[in-house]
């Protein structure tokens, strides 16, 4: 099986529209951590996913796709904390975070997809591995996760589009604390 992990760029858009094609995915256009509870309540799918696009043709890719044989199997969030907004409101990370919320050096792993066929085969933490190396390329200085825990309490599987706490410790990320048993927020130094 090969596996490649490239940034989302504009010319991908079709391939990421077919990674999130899973679970939630497909509705929410990775936009939740965009907007706050009044404009995500009042957008619709065609909007989110034009929101994404323009993501996707910025600058800044917005994250990674994972391919496996050439097809789209998996995305992941990755980027400066502060461009996803809502984390800034988000009480498990305003409360549990060491680091200043304003502080642009502080990145977010947020969003996983993997489509149902590529589960179960360590994509969730190859995507993990590509998001750590493209924070610690875009100059970030700490990346943080707010990862579920799955053995502390049963969790459907698209509640899991966090990530799972043992993929991030696998990865080298330290727990900083639990917010509750199962859920915590993670933290890996980059850089000094």
């Amino acid at each position: 099986m090969g596996i490649e992990i490239l940034p989302a760029t504009g010319d991908r858009f079709d391939d990421a529209e077919v990674a999130l094609d899973s679970g939630d995915g497909r509705a929410c256009q990775c936009q939740w951590w965009l907007l706050s509870n009044g404009p995500w309540k009042e957008s619709s799918v065609p909007e989110r996913t034009e929101m994404f696009r323009a993501e996707l043709d910025a600058d800044a890719p917005p994250g990674l796709i994972a391919y496996v044989d050439g097809e789209p199997a998996g995305w992941v969030r990755v980027g400066p904390r502060t461009a996803q907004p809502r984390l800034a409101r988000t009480r498990n990370v305003v409360r549990f975070t060491t680091e200043p919320i304003d502080d642009d050096s502080v990145w977010a792993v947020t969003c996983f997809v993997i489509r149902k066929a590529h589960r179960g085969g360590g994509l969730m933490r190859r995507l993990l591995d590509a998001a750590v190396d493209a924070a610690r390329d875009g100059g970030a200085r700490v990346l943080e996760g707010y990862p579920r825990d799955p053995t502390a309490a049963k969790i459907p599987v698209n509640d899991l589009y966090l990530g799972t706490v043992s993929v991030f410790e696998d990865a080298g990320f330290t727990v900083v604390d639990r917010p509750k048993p199962d859920r915590a927020l993670v933290s890996l130094t980059l850089r000094d």
